[in-house]
Protein backbone atom coordinates (compact mmCIF):
# COMPACT_ATOMS: atom_id res chain seq x y z
CA UNK A 1 0.00 0.00 0.00
CA UNK A 2 1.38 3.13 -1.33
CA UNK A 3 2.17 5.80 1.73
CA UNK A 4 -1.08 8.94 0.92
CA UNK A 5 1.83 11.21 1.93
CA UNK A 6 4.10 10.45 -0.79
CA UNK A 7 1.32 11.03 -3.24
CA UNK A 8 2.21 13.22 -5.96
CA UNK A 9 0.02 16.36 -6.13
CA UNK A 10 -2.16 15.57 -8.84
CA UNK A 11 -3.34 12.19 -6.77
CA UNK A 12 -4.11 14.56 -4.08
CA UNK A 13 -6.02 16.88 -6.21
CA UNK A 14 -9.65 17.62 -5.29
CA UNK A 15 -12.55 15.86 -6.95
CA UNK A 16 -15.19 18.64 -8.19
CA UNK A 17 -18.48 17.58 -9.93
CA UNK A 18 -21.74 19.27 -10.25
CA UNK A 19 -24.23 16.83 -9.15
CA UNK A 20 -27.09 19.76 -10.21
CA UNK A 21 -27.52 22.53 -11.68
CA UNK A 22 -27.16 24.81 -8.56
CA UNK A 23 -24.02 22.75 -7.32
CA UNK A 24 -20.35 22.25 -6.93
CA UNK A 25 -19.11 18.92 -4.99
CA UNK A 26 -15.91 18.88 -3.82
CA UNK A 27 -14.13 16.31 -2.03
CA UNK A 28 -10.35 15.75 -0.70
CA UNK A 29 -8.64 13.56 1.68
CA UNK A 30 -6.35 14.93 4.46
CA UNK A 31 -3.91 12.78 6.19
CA UNK A 32 -4.91 13.94 9.75
CA UNK A 33 -7.34 12.98 12.37
CA UNK A 34 -10.67 14.69 11.91
CA UNK A 35 -10.27 16.65 15.16
CA UNK A 36 -7.06 18.16 14.34
CA UNK A 37 -8.81 18.85 10.74
CA UNK A 38 -11.87 20.59 11.99
CA UNK A 39 -9.26 22.58 14.46
CA UNK A 40 -7.52 23.88 11.61
CA UNK A 41 -10.78 25.26 10.01
CA UNK A 42 -12.16 26.71 12.90
CA UNK A 43 -8.69 28.88 14.68
CA UNK A 44 -8.38 32.24 13.11
CA UNK A 45 -4.55 32.37 13.67
CA UNK A 46 -4.33 29.13 11.75
CA UNK A 47 -6.16 30.81 8.31
CA UNK A 48 -3.45 32.87 7.11
CA UNK A 49 -1.17 29.57 6.68
CA UNK A 50 -3.40 27.87 4.31
CA UNK A 51 -6.38 29.89 2.80
CA UNK A 52 -5.73 30.87 -0.23
CA UNK A 53 -3.09 30.49 -3.14
CA UNK A 54 0.23 30.84 -2.59
CA UNK A 55 1.24 34.16 -2.84
CA UNK A 56 -1.59 35.75 -1.44
CA UNK A 57 -1.58 37.00 2.23
CA UNK A 58 -4.57 36.10 3.70
CA UNK A 59 -6.05 38.30 7.06
CA UNK A 60 -8.63 37.43 8.95
CA UNK A 61 -10.84 40.66 9.81
CA UNK A 62 -13.36 38.89 12.12
CA UNK A 63 -14.70 34.68 12.71
CA UNK A 64 -16.75 34.56 15.27
CA UNK A 65 -17.20 30.19 14.94
CA UNK A 66 -20.71 29.41 15.95
CA UNK A 67 -24.35 29.76 14.40
CA UNK A 68 -25.22 33.08 13.75
CA UNK A 69 -21.55 34.50 14.26
CA UNK A 70 -19.52 36.34 11.14
CA UNK A 71 -16.34 35.78 9.74
CA UNK A 72 -14.88 37.72 7.17
CA UNK A 73 -11.03 37.52 5.28
CA UNK A 74 -9.27 40.04 3.44
CA UNK A 75 -6.68 38.74 0.61
CA UNK A 76 -3.87 40.80 -0.41
CA UNK A 77 -2.57 39.78 -3.94
CA UNK A 78 0.91 39.67 -5.10
CA UNK A 79 0.38 42.94 -7.08
CA UNK A 80 -0.62 44.64 -3.93
CA UNK A 81 -4.25 44.60 -4.85
CA UNK A 82 -6.89 43.54 -2.15
CA UNK A 83 -10.12 41.70 -2.38
CA UNK A 84 -12.56 40.24 1.23
CA UNK A 85 -14.53 37.48 1.10
CA UNK A 86 -17.04 36.84 3.78
CA UNK A 87 -20.37 34.91 5.28
CA UNK A 88 -21.97 33.94 8.42
CA UNK A 89 -22.18 30.32 10.04
CA UNK A 90 -25.93 28.76 9.83
CA UNK A 91 -24.59 25.72 11.65
CA UNK A 92 -21.10 24.87 13.59
CA UNK A 93 -21.31 20.99 14.84
CA UNK A 94 -17.32 20.36 15.99
CA UNK A 95 -16.04 17.84 14.64
CA UNK A 96 -17.90 16.86 11.77
CA UNK A 97 -19.84 19.71 9.66
CA UNK A 98 -19.94 23.61 9.46
CA UNK A 99 -22.50 25.67 7.00
CA UNK A 100 -21.82 28.83 6.39
CA UNK A 101 -22.46 31.57 4.04
CA UNK A 102 -19.87 32.41 1.09
CA UNK A 103 -20.05 36.06 -0.26
CA UNK A 104 -17.11 37.71 -2.61
CA UNK A 105 -16.93 41.52 -1.88
CA UNK A 106 -16.44 42.42 -5.07
CA UNK A 107 -19.42 40.50 -6.38
CA UNK A 108 -21.71 41.23 -3.42
CA UNK A 109 -25.13 39.72 -3.73
CA UNK A 110 -23.76 36.53 -4.94
CA UNK A 111 -24.12 34.34 -1.70
CA UNK A 112 -23.60 30.86 -2.09
CA UNK A 113 -24.36 28.39 1.13
CA UNK A 114 -21.22 25.97 1.78
CA UNK A 115 -21.99 22.42 3.79
CA UNK A 116 -18.31 20.95 4.71
CA UNK A 117 -18.87 17.95 6.33
CA UNK A 118 -15.51 16.20 8.37
CA UNK A 119 -15.72 12.50 7.60
CA UNK A 120 -13.39 10.35 10.27
CA UNK A 121 -11.21 8.17 8.55
CA UNK A 122 -9.23 6.84 10.84
CA UNK A 123 -5.82 8.80 10.62
CA UNK A 124 -7.35 10.52 7.93
CA UNK A 125 -10.14 12.95 7.10
CA UNK A 126 -12.49 12.96 4.44
CA UNK A 127 -13.65 16.94 3.91
CA UNK A 128 -16.75 17.14 1.60
CA UNK A 129 -17.87 20.51 0.52
CA UNK A 130 -21.08 21.11 -1.23
CA UNK A 131 -21.48 24.95 -2.59
CA UNK A 132 -25.12 25.70 -3.08
CA UNK A 133 -26.04 28.81 -5.38
CA UNK A 134 -29.13 30.51 -6.79
CA UNK A 135 -28.64 30.11 -10.24
CA UNK A 136 -26.57 28.04 -12.69
CA UNK A 137 -25.06 30.81 -13.95
CA UNK A 138 -23.92 32.29 -10.48
CA UNK A 139 -22.53 28.14 -9.98
CA UNK A 140 -21.05 28.28 -13.22
CA UNK A 141 -19.16 31.62 -13.17
CA UNK A 142 -17.63 30.53 -9.68
CA UNK A 143 -16.56 27.13 -11.64
CA UNK A 144 -15.43 29.72 -14.29
CA UNK A 145 -13.37 31.76 -12.01
CA UNK A 146 -10.07 29.81 -11.58
CA UNK A 147 -12.09 27.84 -8.19
CA UNK A 148 -10.45 24.63 -9.39
CA UNK A 149 -6.62 25.50 -9.21
CA UNK A 150 -6.88 28.08 -6.54
CA UNK A 151 -8.88 25.31 -4.15
CA UNK A 152 -5.68 22.78 -5.07
CA UNK A 153 -2.91 25.09 -3.96
CA UNK A 154 -5.25 25.84 -1.10
CA UNK A 155 -5.58 22.09 0.28
CA UNK A 156 -1.65 22.01 -0.83
CA UNK A 157 -1.21 24.43 1.81
CA UNK A 158 -3.54 23.01 4.12
CA UNK A 159 -1.36 19.38 3.82
CA UNK A 160 1.84 21.21 4.82
CA UNK A 161 0.12 22.86 7.53
CA UNK A 162 -1.67 19.63 8.83
CA UNK A 163 1.78 17.66 8.26
CA UNK A 164 3.95 20.86 10.18
CA UNK A 165 1.26 20.39 13.28
CA UNK A 166 1.85 16.76 13.70
CA UNK A 167 5.68 16.61 13.59
CA UNK A 168 5.25 19.78 16.66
Amino acid sequence: MTDARQEPAAAKAATITTPSDREIHVERVFDAPRDRVFAVYTDPDLIPQWWGPRGMTVTVDKMDVRAGGDWRFVARNPDGSEEAFRGSYREVTPPERIVQTFEWEPMAGYVSLETATFENLGERTKVTTVSLFYTTEERDGMLGSGMESGLNETYERLDELLAELESG
